[in-house]
């Protein structure tokens, strides 16, 4: 069985690679891109990023609501993120928008991130720390 083979059955799609750890993935994920610190978020938002909070209801109750970030549940992102999908957001109107994933300590968020990458959403990416960093950064949050 060539090495091809191997990776077919393993279900990773090539490279003979088993299943790996939920650290090893993340660190996997992060290699392809560069995540943003939270002042980094609130310059790349005022300048036409697109904030999009991915926690739940309970999280953001809880804790409030970064001002002008669209809400998204995580289980819904990819059909409402995908510009030619029957269910987009309106703000969904290019592969080519810049958009920051925001959960609530900065790990969902990344899995998120590489999921809107296969989906040709090339400019996404994360908020390092998630809602969490930027309240403690002490920028604008609504109660």
């Amino acid at each position: 069985m060539s090495d091809g083979d191997k990776g077919s059955q393993d279900g990773q799609g090539g490279g003979g690679q088993g299943p790996v750890g939920i650290d090893e993935l993340l660190d996997r994920v992060r290699e392809g891109y560069e995540r943003v610190g939270p002042d980094e978020a609130a310059a790349a938002a005022a300048e036409g990023a697109l904030l999009v909070d991915i926690r739940y209801a309970a999280l953001r109750e809880k804790d409030g609501l970064i001002p002008g970030a669209l809400i998204i549940e995580r289980n819904e992102l990819e059909w409402r993120l995908d510009p030619q999908g029957s269910h987009r957001a309106p703000q969904a109107v290019s592969r080519d928008l810049r958009v920051v994933v925001i959960c609530n300590e900065g790990y969902a968020s990344s899995l998120a991130v590489a999921s809107l990458h296969q989906l040709g959403l090339h400019r996404a990416t994360d908020l390092t720390g998630g809602f969490q960093a930027w309240r403690a950064a002490g920028l604008p949050v609504t109660l």
